[in-house]
């Protein structure tokens, strides 16, 4: 059964209509098909999330009521404060996803911010925002353990 990380690159893959990148024995990395394909999921991303954005405002705006119930006053606050806690989530996401996209206009991405290794296709199909490789992502990981433990 697929992970639910896997899931979510599913999920950007079938929204942007696109298989998985599949490299070839000779290939440049992060070469212009490559650096399309990544763009086009991006940028499937971004419209999807601000899409999300839309509907939450005009869903809020739509189910705004004053209820006389208090209870029935507090469930909808809460769920506007969740939708509202989620929508702030991605909008921090479009911005990562626009500093992602400036990258690979500036021929900058793929490659890790820390050591400056290749990220690797795979890695960026399953987080196509990732700025570290896996190596440093895991000891960035470790350092904030202890750093809050």
């Amino acid at each position: 059964m697929p992970t639910t990380k896997n899931n979510k690159s599913l999920g950007l893959l079938a929204l942007a209509g696109l298989t998985p990148y599949q490299e070839s024995a000779d290939e440049e990395y992060m070469n212009e098909p490559q650096l399309d394909h990544f763009r086009q999921i991006l940028s499937a991303w971004r419209i999807q999330l601000r899409e999300e954005v839309d509907r939450t405002v005009t869903h809020m705006k739509d189910e705004a009521s004053n209820f006389p119930d208090p209870v029935d006053r507090a469930a909808q606050e809460e769920e506007f404060s969740l939708e509202l806690r989620t929508r702030d989530r991605e909008r921090k996401l479009i911005k990562k996803i626009e500093k992602t996209l400036k990258r690979i206009e500036d021929d900058d991405f793929g490659f890790c911010d820390c050591c400056g290794i290749e990220i690797g296709v795979k890695r960026l199909e399953a987080r196509p925002t990732a700025d570290l490789c896996i190596d440093c992502k895991t000891m960035a990981e470790i350092k904030e353990k202890q750093m809050q433990g």
